[in-house]
């Protein structure tokens, strides 16, 4: 009897069954509290999902074709400081287009990876498995559909080899500085010495250009924001009329970050069958949806060091845009 093929492909969905109630308390509180705000995670529904793969392509997005070139030429560089890597997780994976350019360099230098992606989607994280499954044959993959804020799953760690943590684009850059050294922590413990972390952060810039990034003339971008409020009619029962809602993203120079609100063009009021709620906008009125902090070496080394982390190295586009940090788990 032919022995049987291992599985290459796993994938643990870890969302609760009470996510749903998680949506609608966070909406029922973000909605009655002033100023309004909604968690940036609601963005990601299997639309929002697309829309921002979109954005990653648009010529206003420069930090996904900064990131992808530093992957270009120094993904090779990049694995050979890790020389007994076993296992690449990310947080985040989305599409994986960026991080198959280190999956490739690490199966050239080591033949066999294992890959632990962890998503809130999981259609995407199938997706992308799959297709990273059709191309490199030295590869396994174990998924994680989760929220990994609200539960950190366990690193999949092959023997005594290292391991690489993913945190990519400028997803740190959607956490207050608190929140992102809580979260670096909180990946930390789940490290061990030796471990690396591959942090990507967007680098202080012009707010002309940043702003453009967040609302290019296509208006993706603001689809991407509206849809929060498709999900909440979609499914709390909510009669949000799209129209009558406008996407703003302005830098804030005191605290260093894009800022991305969904503005009520009008006063009016909506209701939300589901809460047995109505919500009251003032015209002008803004829901705060997302933030996106940007950094710079100084910030990067101090967070690093806060974070238990020893900076390794850093590497950089060719203009200096974007820039990604190898830390070491100390």
């Amino acid at each position: 009897m032919m022995a049987k093929e291992p599985t290459r492909l796993t994938i643990h969905n870890l969302l609760s069954t009470n996510q749903a109630s998680s949506f609608a308390d966070d909406v029922r509180v973000g909605l009655a509290i002033q100023p309004k705000t909604l968690p940036p995670k609601y963005f990601y529904d299997t639309l929002g999902s697309y829309l921002f793969e979109a954005i990653c392509q648009l010529p206003e997005y420069y930090l996904t074709r900064a990131e992808t070139e530093i992957f270009e030429r120094y993904a090779a560089e990049i694995i050979a400081q890790l020389p007994h890597l076993t296992c690449l997780v990310e947080f985040g994976s989305g599409s994986a287009a960026k991080s198959r350019h280190l999956i490739a360099a690490a199966l050239a230098r080591h033949k066999s990876l294992h890959y632990q992606p962890i998503d809130i989607s999981p259609e995407i994280l199938r997706q992308s498995a799959e297709a990273l499954l059709e191309n490199y044959t030295g590869l396994s993959i174990t998924g994680y559909v989760c929220d990994y804020l609200q539960q950190m799953p366990a690193l999949e760690r092959r023997a005594d080899g290292q391991v690489l943590v993913l945190f990519l684009g400028s997803n740190i850059g959607n956490y207050t500085p608190e929140d992102a050294l809580a979260l670096l922590k909180q990946m930390r413990r789940v490290m061990q010495p030796g471990d690396g972390l591959l942090l990507g952060a967007d680098l202080r810039k012009a707010s002309e250009r940043l702003e453009a990034a967040y609302d290019d003339a296509l208006g993706v971008t603001a689809a991407f924001n509206l849809n929060v409020l498709l999900r909440i009619n979609r499914e709390l029962g909510a009669n949000f009329n799209l129209k009558q809602f406008a996407h703003r993203a302005v830098f804030n120079e005191a605290l260093a970050r894009v800022e991305i609100y969904v503005v009520s063009r009008v006063a009016q009021t909506v209701q939300l069958g589901a809460l047995n709620l109505s919500i009251e906008f003032q015209a002008g009125e803004a829901i705060h949806t997302e933030n996106s902090y940007k950094y710079d070496a100084r910030q990067l080394a101090d967070l690093a060091n806060a974070a238990g982390f020893a900076q390794t190295c850093t590497w950089l586009d060719e203009h200096g845009l974007f820039s990604s940090n190898l830390w070491l788990a100390a």
